[in-house]
């Protein structure tokens, strides 16, 4: 229990207190004759009031309904602290009016004045303050001002005994402590901002399901890893390595060391086992990529456990390239035109402004989720003759980038600079620095969860299925390619260190390929010519044979001895064109050259036609039958 303060009323008889209590119920317009009879009885059993809470916290709590406005009075006006297990036992329901015109009052309303400037509502700074601040100034018997971590610490303490007594939760306790810490944060009274609302389990704590023999070996790696990747590289690497584990644990409990893990009892088990794992979350098959990420994950824990040379290490390499299931090529997902518009329409309407606001800025900059959120206030650079440029600071690949802006997305970032909530600068998570971050919300960073969730409202809104914000990043790359953006500046804008990054995006709408395939297309329209149309039947019908014009036809075609023969291109060439006439057992004579002849000026003119229109083995065909007609004509000649 705090001491007396050293600004603390003197002691004070107990006809003074009684005196305060009847201005004070006078003030309020309320009070009977059970009031002042119970603050009397109250003065004579503890003319000292703070030794009430000397008592028992069942017995504070059974003060009668008419003792209960005294005890609220002597907590509002400084002369008793209960205790906190008493502050969090009991609802305080009149506690405004019971604050008005007190000391407290200016305090109080110096912390619900901060509490709005960082965009929490009137009900919602009047909740922290009533539930939060007012409590603590009544058992610290300290100003606003000098409160501090301890403070809210044991209010929460006593929160926590409340739900072991009683089992009523304490969620609603720590969710408004966590706010209150961060406005006193901004107030310039703690010196530290709130740490996150859900604290992350341990490296032991996740692997608790490892074999306790081998638990040992993964919690070192993973802290050796803290070294070399970042905190959420390490936190990916112990779920896949955790999944292991337990995997270890169903099929050989008593495994001593990993040194003892086997390739075929333990290793082809485990890989042929991720073709049905499912996701936790979803309940689905996991993806090819996770399992590929499962399999390298265990693959580098045990090559690189045994290049450091780690005693437990296994005497041989136990995974290897071929384990790993063929990847899936596929390409950016996107969101068509139409489906961006919508979604862009319903962002723009939102009522949740900050983060809808956020999404637009990462649709038209392309920038990954992390990058987004890690904005500062001065991220617009003015260039002379240049324009404006956002500057995206260290990111999935550590490294910087400058975005070229327009009017747009400038007057974006003054509406974000207007919605956000103000307050100090608060703790950058890569340098540790104080930093002002562009989207702040209630005193805090806007976490990535708030804008996962407007964009699923905004889709829904829209009428579109599920929608990722790394969609809008592979949105904004396409339609840069679309537009016909160079693979060195896609790379540039997009933050990418590889070309083979950026040329996903290009294998979409490959401008070469399209350009080749309406030059090729073209071509052959212009060589094939419009087929005729209007009736079913073939041309040959059509030809009188005068004017030979069936040579003409964009068709394949073949001279007959009966007749002609007209096939559409798509069927190609037919197999027993003029088969007779190369076959041994044909035979011809001088009464037949005049047919002969006229059947080879015709394959001489087919012939030509095929070369015009690029049908090569066509324009074979044909010549290949004026060879064998030359020869059948010398030999009906000299018969």
């Amino acid at each position: 229990m705090q001491p007396a303060p050293d600004y603390a009323p003197a002691p004070e008889n107990p006809a003074d207190i009684y005196a305060a209590y009847l201005v004070h119920l006078e003030r309020r317009g309320r009070g009977n004759t059970a009031y002042t009879q119970a603050a009397q009885s109250f003065l004579r059993r503890w003319p000292q009031v703070q030794a009430w809470a000397d008592l028992p916290l069942d017995a504070r709590l059974a003060a009668n309904s008419s003792t209960r406005p005294f005890i609220t009075f002597l907590m509002v006006s400084g002369r008793l602290q209960p205790g906190y297990d008493y502050l969090v036992s009991r609802k305080l329901c009149s506690l405004w009016h019971e604050l008005t015109g007190s000391s407290l009052e200016p305090d109080l309303n110096q912390f619900i004045s901060a509490a709005s400037e960082l965009g929490f509502t009137r009900h919602g700074s009047s909740a922290i303050g009533s539930q939060i601040i007012a409590r603590l100034l009544f058992q610290t018997g300290r100003p606003l001002a000098d409160l501090c971590e301890e403070d809210l610490q044991e209010l929460l303490d006593a929160c926590a005994v409340r739900q072991r007594r009683t089992g009523r939760t304490a969620r609603h306790y720590r969710g408004t402590t966590h706010s209150a810490r961060q406005i006193l944060f901004h107030l310039g009274i703690l010196d530290s901002e709130a740490p996150p609302a859900v604290t992350a389990l341990t490296l032991d704590e996740r692997m608790a399901d490892v074999p306790a023999a081998l638990r040992p070996a993964f919690v070192a790696y993973l802290h050796r890893k803290r070294a070399t990747c970042t905190t959420k590289t390490v936190s990916s690497l112990a779920t896949r390595l955790a999944h292991f584990g337990r995997y270890l644990a169903a099929i050989d409990p008593d495994i001593a060391s990993l040194s003892a893990l086997d390739r075929r009892r333990h290793i082809e088990p485990f890989i042929t086992s991720l073709t049905t794992t499912v996701n936790t979350v979803t309940g689905e098959p996991i993806t090819v990529a996770d399992r590929i990420r499962r399999v390298h994950a265990v693959g580098h824990f045990l090559a690189e456990i045994t290049e450091w040379g780690w005693d437990d290490a296994p005497p041989r390499r136990l995974i290897f390239r071929s384990d790993l299931p063929r990847p899936e090529r596929v390409l950016p997902r996107y969101l068509p035109v139409d489906a961006d518009r919508k979604l862009t329409a319903a962002l723009t309407d939102s009522p949740y402004r900050l983060a809808a606001d956020a999404l637009l800025v990462q649709r038209a900059c392309g920038l990954r989720i992390g990058e987004l959120l890690d904005l500062e206030l001065d991220c617009i650079h003015e260039i002379h003759g240049q324009g404006s440029w956002l500057k995206v600071p260290l990111g999935k690949l550590n490294s910087e980038r400058m975005i070229p802006l327009d009017e747009e997305v400038l007057t974006l970032v003054d509406r974000i600079s207007a919605t956000r909530s103000p307050g100090r600068p608060m703790r950058h998570p890569r340098t540790g620095a104080p930093a002002d971050f562009l989207f702040t919300h209630h005193g805090k960073r806007l976490s990535q969860n708030a804008v996962r969730d407007e964009l699923n409202r905004a889709a829904a809104a829209a009428g579109l299925g599920h929608v990722t914000p790394h969609q809008l990043r592979h949105t904004y790359a396409t339609a840069l390619i679309n537009a016909g953006v160079s693979l060195q500046a896609l790379m540039a804008l997009l933050g990418h260190v590889s070309t083979q990054m950026s040329l996903r995006y290009a294998h979409l709408f490959d401008a070469t390929v399209r350009t080749e395939y309406e030059r090729a297309l073209n071509l052959a329209k212009s060589h094939i010519g419009p087929l005729p149309t209007g009736r079913p039947q073939l041309p040959i019908t059509d030809i009188t044979g005068t004017g030979g014009g069936w040579k003409d036809a964009p068709a394949i075609k073949s001279r007959l001895a009966g007749g002609y023969c007209l096939r559409a291109p798509a069927q190609g060439a037919c197999p027993y064109a003029n088969i007779c006439e190369h076959c041994p057992s044909f035979h011809t004579d001088a009464t037949h050259l005049g047919v002969l002849a006229a059947q080879r000026v015709d394959a001489h003119d087919l012939a030509e036609d095929a070369e015009k229109r690029g049908w090569i083995d066509e324009a074979k065909r044909h010549h290949t039958l004026v060879s064998r007609l030359d020869a059948l004509i010398a030999q009906s000649e000299t018969a």
